[in-house]
């Protein structure tokens, strides 16, 4: 029998970046074949379904398994999720946009500025407290309470940079239902 060689995938994370620091991430998770089965937009409103009801209640309890993290905006879609998920270990660097102003810190490095690590030897976290792990938490939860994978294999993120930024996304999150009948359209033609 023969082996095929399976396709090295390309990773959509940035190479240099710790997913475990402090931030604002952005997710968005699609479902597989971009099926609609977490409900349905009625006059601008998302009614959800009984999937969907699990999609919402398992995001809910993200940071009951993820104590650094706090959700911000989110929204369920027929075929997808939005969400705005911020990491905050205590002691790093941490710009909020909310409050306009950077924790106290040991850890030189925050989404919001360009610049690179001052110490490139500071510990990095492990992966069970990244923005992946989250997200593949989340994921796993959704899966195991419905009984099959309604998941796209990977998800999109985001590294929020700015108030600006940040504003910005919460109002495409608010806004999405309102535009979904614009979307499919736009896919039909």
């Amino acid at each position: 029998m023969q082996t095929q060689s399976l396709k090295k995938r390309k990773s959509i994370r940035l190479l240099d970046y710790d997913y475990s620091q402090n931030g604002m991430y952005f997710v968005t998770i699609c479902t597989q074949n971009r099926q609609c089965i977490f409900g349905e937009i009625k006059n601008h409103e998302m009614i959800l379904s009984e999937i969907g009801h699990i999609v919402n209640n398992c995001w809910n309890d993200i940071p009951q398994h993820f104590s650094q993290a706090s959700l911000h905006e989110f929204v369920i879609m027929p075929d997808h999720i939005h969400g705005i998920i911020e990491i905050n270990l205590v002691g790093a660097n941490h710009y909020s946009p909310l409050t306009n102003h950077y924790s106290p810190s040991t850890n030189h490095y925050s989404p919001f500025n360009n610049s690179k690590r001052v110490n490139n030897d500071l510990p990095q976290h492990g992966t069970s407290q990244t923005i992946g792990s989250i997200v593949r938490g989340f994921k796993i939860g959704v899966t195991k309470q419905i009984g099959f994978s309604p998941w796209q294999r990977n998800y999109y993120e985001h590294i929020i940079r700015s108030e600006t930024e940040y504003f910005k996304i919460a109002n495409y999150i608010i806004e999405n239902p309102l535009k979904w009948n614009d979307n499919v359209n736009m896919i039909a033609k």
